[in-house]
This record gives C-alpha cells, structure tokens and sequence, in this order.
C-alpha cells in the first residue's frame, strides 16, 4: 500500500491549510488513518486519527478545537482541515495507516504500518 499526502505549504498565523492523503494498492476502507507531525527538532507528535468506520476519533490536545479529520472512501483519501494555525503548528505532516485496527483506533506512532512521505506546514507571523 501506497500513501501520499500532500497540501502543505506556506500560510500565516490564523489562516487555515487542508491536507490530503491518497491511499492505493490496497482497501482504504481496512485501514485506520492517523496524522502525526515531527517539528524541527522534536519527535514525532499524534494529531489526529479516524478508524475504518469514521465513527471513533482522536485529537491531540494542542490541536482540539481547530484541526478536523475526515475521510472520504470514494477517494481513497483521508483529510486534516487545519483552522486557526499557529506558529507551533509548523511542522512536517505525515499521514499513517493501520490495517491491524479492526474497530478502533490508535494515537501511537507504533501501530502504524504505512506511512506516507509528509508535506511540510509553515506557519508564519
């Protein structure tokens, strides 16, 4: 399996940003999706993550609030609709997959199998 994220770029304090991950070779609809993001210098943080079902999902605390997950199975494609960014949300996005979530959903690095190649935020003032 495949995945690709893309829609990152440059955008000023308060703006918003939404990215996309495409997945392929394989049923998107078996995977649970997770976004994460590693800032410069820092390790590699949980932002948000939807299961299979798109009934269960997770938010990291700094992102509550202003960050929305979806997924859209006629795509193959799952989203992260960013509001309200800030400087501490510059970083670069990956997006992960995991087949081995039946039901849930995980907010653990680890448990991902696939991981797409990231897309970098810059968030500026």
């Amino acid at each position: 399996v495949q995945l690709q994220a893309f829609g990152g770029g440059l955008v000023q304090t308060g703006g918003s940003l939404r990215l996309a991950c495409v997945v392929s070779g394989d049923t998107f609809s078996d995977y649970a999706m997770g976004w994460f993001r590693q800032a410069p210098g820092k390790e590699r943080e949980f932002v948000a993550a939807m299961s299979r079902d798109g009934v269960t999902v997770y938010y990291g605390d700094s992102v509550k609030g202003r960050f929305t997950i979806t997924r859209d199975a006629a795509k193959n494609t799952v989203y992260l609709q960013m509001r309200d960014l800030k400087s501490e949300d510059t970083a670069v996005y990956y997006c992960g997959a995991d087949r081995r979530n039946r039901r849930g959903v995980s907010t653990v690095e680890i448990t991902y199998e696939y991981w797409g190649q990231g897309t970098l935020v810059t968030v500026s003032s």
